[in-house]
């Protein structure tokens, strides 16, 4: 895998985690537009802020060899980026319409 299909995937993973947040926490929920939106910058947020601790794509793939725990790592934060991305959106919604 090249890195920037890693991180296509892990932008597609943010995406997933945000939707899934939505259907199960209704009160965050902007919708599928709104929650794609919300994760894909959660998801790319979370793993540029994170990602200097080793597991960016280009840590994945180092030396040409394919690193699965680190691809489980990056997946895993990818969601937690979407979920956190959604739960601060809706935040920072509620915040301006008071």
């Amino acid at each position: 895998m090249t890195e920037t299909l890693i991180s296509l995937i892990s932008i597609l993973v943010g995406i997933i985690g945000a939707i899934s947040a939505g259907f199960v926490f209704k009160k965050y929920s902007f919708g599928i537009v709104g929650n794609t939106i919300a994760g894909v910058f959660g998801s790319i947020f979370l793993i540029k802020f994170f990602g200097r601790l080793g597991f960016n794509p280009q840590s994945i793939v180092q030396n040409g060899t394919f690193n699965t725990s680190l691809f489980l790592i990056n997946c895993i934060v990818s969601s937690l980026g979407g979920v956190f991305g959604l739960i601060v959106l809706k935040l920072i919604y509620n915040k301006l319409n008071k």
